[in-house]
């Protein structure tokens, strides 16, 4: 096995920004091509129904497809079909060309709900299904409501919580969403049929997803908080294994990151981009982070390489928060400059800036790259928010770049300036 290689500090971050398509942001062009070359990129993107200032996987492709609409990967999803639905680090969009690769999601879940949800409520499950296999799509609020049972952590009405089970078990798949309304159909309908009836060996599964998580990220550890391993094994024993298994093939490089304890992995695939990470970004831009985007999944290595501490403090209590409900992490090249609080007020057609925190040490108007930068992305999330005006906050700790900023938008903040 070959040794580690070394790396310094600056080139893991600018490894990381490249990696991530983000050097510059938004440089992919406009289309379903780049959402599809996001997704050959990084694999997988956290689904979260949470819309703020625009939906997880919403927020992860618009830093890094120029003029990036919804109803890019609404098409995907729904239409064409190449992207759907499944459960792997939490709720994800992931290649239905890969659905094979993530049948143990579906087994385990059969598995689970065989011995109890599906037989206690055998009838209505058969009820369920015959009504879907002759009338088509259908949604929880197409059915009269029963009574409610317990269901995860509430409890929830038997109709919606057993379309959810016969999903989970791959039995049904989601065919739309109306907002966040599942409609559901049968799974048989929604995918080929060659890819149902594909089903890997369960180590084949292991190993492809755990590169697959090494592949959104670029350059985790061993370690981290268990989140980051959600859905690639049960154990940490067999984690390690299948990362060993990876490690002996040749699809991921081990490396040791100056100040980073611990070996990182980078995949293979990735090499030439590591390679690329040696020279300076010649074009920093600003980008805002969605919450659950995979370069800010391994908070650990945020604070040893970038220095900066994230919590993502949607459900933490009001009283408790030390910035605010939906706040993203701002990225200006390959440095984490501060955190942003954006609001898309629909009826108004505005993007509200709520809030703004930058990290001690970094002053933003005194890179005069950075207020066109961060006018840009700006733009670009009230363009795709459909957003005719920026509202920017006004109080004195922000007054230096909200002064430089207003200066590049139109009268009153409108984003054609």
């Amino acid at each position: 096995m070959p040794a580690a290689r070394s790396i310094d500090r600056g080139t893991a971050r600018r490894y990381l920004v490249l990696h991530h398509l983000l050097a510059p942001p938004r440089s992919l062009p406009p289309g379903e091509d780049s959402v599809r070359c996001v997704f050959d990129r990084l694999g997988s993107l956290q689904f979260d129904p949470i819309d703020v200032a625009g939906r997880n996987h919403d927020l992860v492709l618009l830093a890094r497809i120029g003029g990036y609409r919804r109803e890019m990967t609404e098409r995907l999803l729904y239409e064409e079909r190449s992207v759907y639905e499944t459960y792997n680090k939490g709720l994800s969009l992931v290649p239905t060309a890969e659905l094979p690769w993530y049948r143990l999601t579906w087994d385990e879940a059969h598995d689970e709900h065989r011995g109890g949800a599906f037989d206690e409520h055998a009838p209505l499950v058969e009820e369920l299904l015959e009504r879907i296999r002759s009338s088509g799509p259908m949604s929880a609020t197409d059915v009269e409501p029963r009574a409610a049972i317990d269901w995860y952590w509430r409890p929830t009405n038997q109709v919606r919580a057993i379309l959810e089970a016969l999903a989970e078990a791959g039995v049904l798949g989601i065919a739309r969403r109306d907002g966040n309304r599942r409609v559901y159909d049968l799974a048989e309908r929604l995918f080929p049929a060659d890819l149902l009836a594909e089903r890997p060996a369960r180590e084949e599964q292991q190993r492809h997803r755990l590169l697959s998580r090494y592949r959104a990220h670029g350059l985790l550890g061993t370690g981290g908080q268990a989140e980051l391993w959600l859905g690639t094994t049960r154990t940490a024993a067999e984690r390690a294994l299948r990362r060993a298994e990876l490690i002996e093939s040749g699809a991921l490089v081990e490396v040791e990151v100056e100040g980073v304890r611990g070996l990182r992995h980078v995949p293979v695939t990735e090499l030439a981009t590591l390679a690329e990470a040696t020279r300076e970004i010649a074009k920093p831009g600003v980008a805002f982070l969605a919450p659950l985007d995979p370069l800010v999944w391994d908070r650990a290595l945020l604070r040893t390489l970038f220095d900066f501490d994230y919590v993502w403090e949607v459900y933490v209590p009001g009283p408790k928060r030390r910035w605010g409900y939906y706040v993203l992490p701002m990225l200006f090249g390959d440095r984490l400059v501060g955190r942003i609080e954006l609001r898309l007020e629909r009826r108004e057609r505005a993007l509200a800036v709520v809030g703004m925190w930058f990290e001690d040490g970094f002053d933003p108007v005194a890179d005069p790259r950075f207020a066109p930068a961060f006018a840009d992305a700006l733009r670009a999330h009230a363009a795709f928010g459909d957003a005719e005006r920026v509202i920017l906050p006004r109080n004195q700790r922000h007054r230096p770049v909200v002064g430089a900023v207003s200066k590049l938008f139109g009268r009153g903040g409108r984003v054609s300036g």
